[in-house]
């Protein structure tokens, strides 16, 4: 194997980074409707997207089977649900909390692989998903004491960790046959016709907004989208699939601070007890599992 052309760590840490910002950059257009906003993110990467699969996968494309379409559509349907409801628990509860609990989308695949492809769990992989709910449960309860609605943006959360999670595993199977740049393309496109429906039923604005916020929906595209899930799935030729999931436990430490420096958000001391909890619990989870190769790595 070639040497890569510079260090992959470096690459991982400007991904960590670059998916620490999906939430900020969320929280930065309050006005604007979760629909519309995962819709424009989906949207122009979509278009971003389109020139090098008209010039170098388009034979590809050509070639994709009925089921792999419709499976393709399914995905694209749960990864719309997944950026509507997180998107939409940023706008009740703080980016900590928020980001800390779609986080366990690790665990929510684990369980998935257990119901549905028979994989067994270890000892240490349910103490620390013991650990990650005894977490939870803490930041749940002082959310609630804050207010019901920080609460709700928690259980929005969590549901779009569950969301993501069917993503993903429907994912593994079509990228059997998918090449990444041909699959994501697919679902990037199908989950923006999905929003775009989803908008119209609804009955949001799609052209009257703040400017600033056009650069936010485009931000959104290309920072966590190109710099964060790019920069990973590039790396993960240089390093394990393991490596590149550790990193990705610290993004709500990452996601955190910014919310601190940029929008003054506080953390309240349970958010930070069971963040503190979570993460811990979660970087015990991904040690335990990808030891037997059973992880799946979180792209926000």
């Amino acid at each position: 194997m070639r040497f890569p052309p510079f260090n992959p760590y470096i690459a991982v840490i400007i991904g960590v980074i670059a998916v620490s910002t999906s939430a900020i950059f969320v929280k930065m257009a309050p006005n604007a409707p979760a629909g519309i906003i995962a819709f424009y993110r989906l949207f122009f990467a979509t278009v971003i997207m389109l020139p090098f699969i008209l010039f170098k996968y388009r034979d590809e494309l050509k070639v994709v089977s009925r089921r792999d379409w419709m499976l393709a559509s399914i995905s694209g349907v749960f990864l719309a649900l997944h950026f509507i409801l997180w998107f939409e628990s940023l706008q009740y509860t703080s980016v900590a909390s928020s980001v800390v609990l779609v986080t366990l989308q690790p665990i929510f695949a684990f369980i998935g692989t257990y119901l549905f492809f028979g994989e067994r769990f270890s000892i240490a992989a349910i103490i620390s998903m013991l650990i990650t709910i005894v977490g939870s449960i803490i930041i749940g309860w002082g959310d609630f004491h804050i207010s019901g609605l920080a609460l709700l943006g928690d259980v929005l959360a969590l549901l779009g960790a569950v969301a993501i999670t069917v993503y993903f595993l429907l994912g593994q199977r079509l990228r059997r046959s998918l090449s990444l740049m041909t699959y994501t393309f697919i679902v990037y496109g199908i989950s923006s016709i999905i929003l775009l429906l989803y908008n119209l039923v609804m009955r949001y604005d799609f052209i009257h907004h703040p400017p600033d916020y056009w650069f936010i929906f485009l931000a959104l595209a290309i920072v966590p989208t190109f710099f964060g899930h790019s920069l990973f799935n590039w790396a993960l030729k240089w390093l394990s699939t393991s490596t590149i999931s550790m990193a990705i436990v610290f993004e709500p430490i990452g996601a955190t601070f910014l919310a601190y420096f940029i929008l003054d958000e506080k953390v309240t001391y349970s958010q930070w007890l069971g963040g503190t909890i979570v993460i811990f619990g979660l970087f015990l989870f991904v040690v335990s599992t990808t030891r037997k190769g059973k992880i799946t790595i979180t792209k926000q």
